[in-house]
C-alpha cells in the first residue's frame, strides 16, 4: 500500500514510520513543514514532501495515489482538518486517519479524571472542531483519540468507540502506531467512527 504520514517528524508520526517499516512493506510518503539533515531514509520504501498541510496545491499532488492518509499534526487543527478533507475528495482518496485527543466529547469517566474532558479543558476545543469536520465529510474515517502518550512499550491496550467510556489515561506511543497500522490495512475497521485508546 502507499500510506501518506502526514506530520511525519512529530513524535507519534516518527513512531508510526518505524512501525510501519518494521512490520510491513508499504510505501511511505513523509510529509512535514521540515526535516532533520540527519534523516536516513530508504528510498525503495520512503519518499520525503516538505510541504505545508494547508496548502491545497501542494497537499493534492502529495495524496494522489495514496491508499490511506494519516495525520498527527500540531496547530490550526479545524483548518488543516478542512484542508485534508477537501483536497482527499478532489484527489479521490478516502481512507484518513486523525489523530485528535481524548476528552473531546466529555467521555472520560471520574475515575480516569473528568479534568481532562472539553467541558473542563477548553484547550480541546480545536480537537472537537476538527473531529467535526471530519465526520461531517463522506471519507472514509477514524478519528483516533489517545490518552497522554508515553515511550512505553507496545503492551496490551485498549479500544473504545465513540459514546462509551474513556478506559484509562496513559497509552504508549507505539500502541498508537499498532492500531494505524491495523486501521491502515482493514478498510472496515473503525470505519467512519472516533475510537478512544488507552492503556489496558
Amino acid at each position: 500500500m502507499h500510506i501518506a504520514i502526514i506530520g511525519a517528524t512529530g513524535s507519534i508520526g516518527t513512531i508510526t514510520r518505524t512501525y510501519f517499516l518494521d512490520n510491513g512493506n508499504d510505501f511511505l510518503t513523509l510529509v512535514a513543514r521540515s526535516f532533520p539533515s540527519s534523516l536516513t531514509i530508504d528510498p525503495r520504501r520512503e519518499q520525503v514532501v516538505v510541504a505545508d498541510v494547508t496548502d491545497p496545491a501542494s497537499l493534492h499532488g502529495i495524496l494522489q495515489g495514496q491508499d490511506a492518509v494519516f495525520a498527527a499534526l500540531s496547530g490550526d487543527l479545524p483548518a488543516m482538518a478542512r484542508a485534508l478533507v477537501n483536497t482527499m475528495d478532489e484527489a479521490g482518496v478516502q481512507r484518513l486517519l486523525f489523530i485528535s485527543s481524548m476528552g473531546i466529547y466529555d467521555e472520560i469517566p471520574a475515575s480516569v479524571g473528568v479534568e481532562g474532558n472539553l467541558s473542563h479543558n477548553p484547550m480541546l476545543l480545536p480537537y472537537r472542531q476538527a473531529a467535526d469536520i471530519i465526520e461531517a465529510s463522506d471519507l472514509n474515517y477514524t478519528v483516533i483519540r489517545p490518552g497522554w502518550f508515553d515511550n512505553g512499550p507496545a503492551d496490551d491496550y485498549q479500544v473504545t468507540h465513540k459514546g462509551e467510556p474513556f478506559g484509562g489515561h496513559d497509552v504508549a506511543r507505539r500502541s498508537i502506531a499498532d492500531l494505524v497500522f491495523r486501521l491502515a490495512h482493514d478498510p472496515h475497521l473503525g470505519s467512519r467512527d472516533s475510537l478512544g485508546i488507552n492503556r489496558r
